[in-house]
């Protein structure tokens, strides 16, 4: 239905279509999500049982609630683009009527968004932003047309009446911050109470509306004097005199009464509005207080922590500091040690003053004593070596004390920074710490309160504890009842299962008994029918059958699932009936033999069946209930059905689409062998032949040439409008199953296709001949005129099942227009070339006498008459071959041999030819009343033009008729139409034979729901 109304591209329809959708996605979601009410109304606890703490759930059923509420903004959108916003259509009825249903559009919008806030916030507490994020741009998208749609709506004066429309933040929530979901505001969308009806409201006692003091009385009184005068007050009809209080104010009490319930009732809804959303800002505040008291456990864990850390730095600290100090110990005995050594140097120094002075005094004793030289050179060599090394020891100490002491210096310089920092840092910490305490303190006391808090609640839980044994025991007592009504319901369901089986059975028999009536009474058959439809209904009743094989099995296995059983079961006797009925039809058109052979068979297959159903209401098992009897009926009648189909089905259905495509590329293939021929012809005329004869050949090649390109435009167009045919009708078939489907439109397809190829090449070869002279250009004139109509016959075959707005059928048929400019060129140019021709070949009388005149005149006259004669029986001999075609094509394509046909169709034909008579014939012109033309034609000449657009407005009628023709009716239609057009005078031109056009007649058998396929063309004389 969404479809149907999606073609109506104004008005209500586009409309109408998307409402509709929008009904078919929320069933949808409602059967997905059962736990969902109507109204879409649920409390967070439901929503979690929804997802069945599942994220998959969670994220599935996110999306599910984008596409219903994208729905949801398509019809508000789409409803708000159909108004005129420049006017104010909301008080208008036809802008009420696109209104109305938005309501309910409103309050399904604000739960979804409310909904899809909450899961998306649970979706991002339990998986990565990055996997959400095309959740995220979704949501932005919807969230920005809902708030303008809200926006919108809220301005419209229809709705300030009837609903209180909510109005969406300003900035989408934050999902990526968790405790943006406190701050999330459900929308509350408010309907104001109306008025009850009369039977509900509250019935006001009388006393209480005649308690009324006597000022208020007093002041009713006056405004009706001054509204109506004082005269009514001694009025005998003065009601409010006689009542005591005036009705008109009753009922204004009373409404103003129900006024103020209603207001009550709406300050009453804004009161738990109000509530909730305080109880639900309540409730995020202490999410709010609890994530901030563990993120200050937290702090204070990190704190502890930290102090530890600055615990084990400072004795790390101290230790260094002990080091430092020991080698500041050990510097100071390297010094001493290094003092030593000077002193030692010193010491050392005077010895060798000493020394010196001694060896002066040894030297001044060198000529006494030689031997003691001798010892104190080497004494003195002795203190060089040792004098050397004290130096080279003294210089390396003195560089190693230095080291050591720029080391010192630099490591106790670090460690001093080091303290520096270690100290701030032990500050720091110590204000944390303080911090902390304090922070501990306040939480010790909040958290004190907290376990008051979960005594109180604990307490409560046990008062709940003790109501839920209670209700437990109520339970156990009720699953007591609700068992024993269980066990008495799936009785009930068993029979009534059996009840609906056994219904289902009678149903069925009854349908497959009125078939067997109806094959017992041929009367009750109007229509034969085919071969082919048959067999086509016995493969749907073979794989009925295997299906409700299928289902009683499953039956058998689960006995509570019957549905599948009972539609298997009214589809067999469908199916079985219209086996038994088409049966019936097909006998009409079958031969004695057969036709009895397939009427017992059916007699046979409907007895089995009603067995087959008996079985079937036992409580048999699948063994009991056998369709081998009903299979093997079914066997017999396929295969009478194969023998009786017409030999123009022999194909496989199978093959037909390669077939089509061989023959079109094979179609294609001759026009390329044709044009390639002529040009070749062409070239050898211009190469070999001059003057007169040149001229003509190569007019006559070229309009053959642009005969076979006007050829070639239209098999690409046709193949461009079968392609689209089979795209647009195929569905989810492949092209080979639409062919096979539509055997006899590609049959159609396939004999045209033949057609053109073969008259290409027999045209061809008459223009051979014709150019090297041994031909007739006659022959070119029936090939042209031969081509024409095969491309004709391809044209209306291809359009049986084109749409009439297609822009390949309009190229098609301008294609079809170029082939028949084409084939008139040819024509033209074969009779012009035929008179210039014999031109060159006239007859020389200067030399002729009156006798051989004479002679040649009586001459031409015999051959008159001969030709003549020859033409009378070339005619016969044409209307015999003619007949003949028509009889071999019905055959071919399936009608019936040797008979007539039927009455309904000779009394239409009939009135068709005695309409085109009326019309066309020079005696109807004469006989015509004056009310058969336009007043304003009067004069011949006018009611000849008439006559001319009349004969051609009719003319299809005879070349598309609807009705189903057979070869003698074929024959007869021909005589009596060329009776009919014996002799016609349009606008002045007597046409003294009927030449019609070669054309492609075409019809389709509604009463079988068969596609048109071609039947026979006509060749007028």
């Amino acid at each position: 239905m969404s479809r149907m109304w999606g073609h109506l591209s104004e008005g209500y329809g586009q409309l109408c279509s998307i409402y509709l959708k929008l009904l078919r996605t929320k069933m949808e979601y409602h059967t997905k999500n059962p736990r969902f009410p109507g109204n879409l109304q649920m409390s967070d606890r439901q929503l979690d049982e929804a997802g069945e703490s599942d994220v998959n759930n969670f994220f599935q059923l996110t999306v599910e609630m984008f596409d219903y509420l994208e729905c949801e903004l398509n019809l508000f959108q789409t409803v708000f683009n159909s108004l005129d916003m420049s006017r104010s259509v909301s008080v208008t009825t036809a802008g009420q009527c696109r209104l109305a249903p938005l309501i309910q559009v409103i309050l399904d919008c604000s739960h979804l968004y409310d909904y899809t806030v909450k899961l998306l916030f649970k979706l991002h507490s339990c998986l990565p932003a990055d996997t959400l994020q095309g959740h995220r741009d979704r949501f932005m998208e919807q969230f920005t047309k809902l708030k303008d749609l809200f926006y919108r709506s809220s301005n419209l004066q229809y709705f300030k009446r009837l609903i209180q429309i909510p109005q969406l933040p300003e900035n989408p929530p934050n999902f990526l911050r968790a405790s943006a979901l406190s701050e999330h505001i459900s929308p509350v969308v408010v309907i104001p109470a109306e008025a009850s009806s009369p039977d509900s409201e509250p019935v006001l006692e009388k006393d209480d509306l005649m308690d009324m003091d006597a000022s208020q009385q007093n002041v009713f009184d006056n405004k009706f004097d001054d509204i109506f005068g004082s005269s009514f007050s001694s009025d005998p009809f003065n009601f409010n005199s006689q009542n005591g209080v005036n009705k008109d104010e009753k009922d204004h009490l009373i409404d103003q009464l129900y006024q103020e319930i209603s207001g009550l009732k709406a300050q009453l809804e804004n009161l738990k509005t109000e509530s909730q959303r305080a109880v639900l800002q309540l409730k995020g505040r202490i999410s709010e207080l609890e994530a901030e008291l563990a993120e200050q456990q937290h702090l204070r864990q990190q704190a502890v922590d930290e102090s530890e850390f600055l615990r084990a730095e400072l004795d790390e600290l101290k230790k260094k500091r002990e080091d430092t100090e020991k080698a500041q110990r050990s510097l100071t005995e390297i010094e001493r040690k290094a003092q030593a050594n000077e002193q030692r140097y010193s010491k050392l120094k005077e010895k060798y003053s000493e020394l010196v002075q001694n060896h002066a005094d040894l030297l001044r004793k060198n000529a006494e004593v030689t031997k003691q030289v001798s010892v104190a050179r080497q004494a003195q060599a002795d203190l060089e070596r040792e004098k050397k090394e004290l130096e080279d020891s003294y210089q390396r100490i003195s560089e190693q004390a230095q080291r050591k002491t720029q080391e010192q210096t630099e490591v106790l310089e670090n460690l001093k920074q080091e303290l520096a920092t270690s100290k701030q840092e032990l500050q720091i910490a110590q204000g944390s710490l303080d911090t902390c305490a304090q922070a501990e303190e306040k939480w010790v006391t909040q958290i004190a309160e907290l376990e008051k808090e979960r005594d109180s609640l604990v307490n409560a839980m046990a008062c709940r504890e003790e109501e839920i044994s209670a209700l437990q025991e109520q339970l156990e007592h009720t699953q007591l009842k609700l068992s024993s009504a269980q066990e008495s319901m799936c009785q009930l369901a068993k029979d009534q299962r059996k009840m609906l089986l056994a219904e289902s059975r009678k149903a069925a028999e009854q349908v497959i008994q009125e078939a067997l009536r109806q094959l017992e009474e041929p009367t009750l058959i109007s229509c034969p029918g085919s071969a082919d439809h048959l067999l086509s209904t016995v493969k749907y009743v073979s794989n009925c059958i295997e299906q409700l094989e299928k289902c009683w099995s499953q039956y058998l296995a689960h006995p509570e699932d019957i549905s599948g059983l009972l539609h298997s079961v009214t589809l067999l006797a469908r199916l079985t009936s219209d086996t038994i009925v088409h049966g019936g039809t097909t006998c009409l058109r079958a031969p004695p033999e057969a036709a009895d052979a397939l009427t017992e068979a059916c007699k046979q297959y409907g007895k089995e069946t009603l067995i087959y159903l008996a079985f079937l209401e036992g409580e048999g098992t699948l063994e009991s209930v056998n369709s081998t009897a009903m299979k093997s009926c079914l066997s017999k009648i396929m295969a009478i059905g194969e023998e009786l189909l017409p030999r123009g089905l022999d194909i496989k259905q199978e093959e037909l689409g390669d077939l089509v495509d061989k023959e079109m590329a094979a179609t294609s293939a001759a026009i390329e062998t044709a044009t390639a021929r002529i040009e070749e012809m062409l070239s050898k005329s211009r190469a070999g032949d001059t003057g007169v004869k040149l001229e003509v050949n190569e007019r006559i090649l070229g309009s053959c040439t642009s005969l076979m390109q006007a050829i070639q435009v239209l098999i690409v167009a046709s193949k461009d409008l079968q392609r689209e045919i089979v795209e647009s009708g195929r569905g989810t078939a492949s092209p080979k199953e639409f062919y096979a489907k539509n055997s006899r439109w590609t049959e159609g397809l396939i004999s045209a296709s033949k057609a053109v190829g073969w008259g290409a090449t027999v045209m061809v070869d008459a223009a051979d001949l014709v150019v090297q002279g041994r031909g007739k250009f006659e022959e070119l004139m029936v090939c042209s005129h031969e081509i024409a109509a095969s491309t004709a016959q391809l044209v209306a075959a291809s359009k049986v099942k084109a749409d009439k707005d297609s822009p390949n059928l309009a190229q098609l048929q301008q294609a079809s227009r170029g082939v028949s400019q084409a084939t008139a060129a040819v024509v033209a140019s074969t009779i012009s070339g035929k008179s210039q021709i014999e031109e060159t070949d006239n007859m020389d009388f200067s030399s002729m006498t009156l006798t051989q005149i004479k002679r040649q005149e009586m001459d031409s006259q015999v051959r008159v008459l001969e030709l003549e004669n020859e033409l009378q029986k070339e005619r016969q001999k044409l209307g015999e071959l003619r007949k003949k075609h028509y009889e071999l094509a019905g055959v071919a394509e399936g009608w019936e041999e040797g008979t007539e046909a039927s009455p309904p169709a000779l009394q239409e034909a009939s009135f068709q030819f005695h309409h085109l008579h009326k019309l066309v014939s020079i005696r109807g012109l004469a006989d015509s009343k004056p009310g058969h033309y336009p007043e304003s034609v009067q004069s011949q000449k006018d009611r000849r033009s008439v006559l001319a657009e009349n004969a051609k407005a009719v003319l299809p009628l005879f070349l598309a008729v609807p009705w189903i023709p057979t070869a003698a009716y074929a024959a007869a239609a021909a005589a009596a139409y060329k009776k009919t057009l014996g002799a016609i005078k349009i606008s002045g031109v007597t046409v003294t034979r009927l030449a019609l056009l070669p054309c492609t007649s075409v019809f389709k058998n509604r009463k079988r729901g068969q596609d048109a396929i071609p039947i026979c063309r006509w060749f007028g004389s």
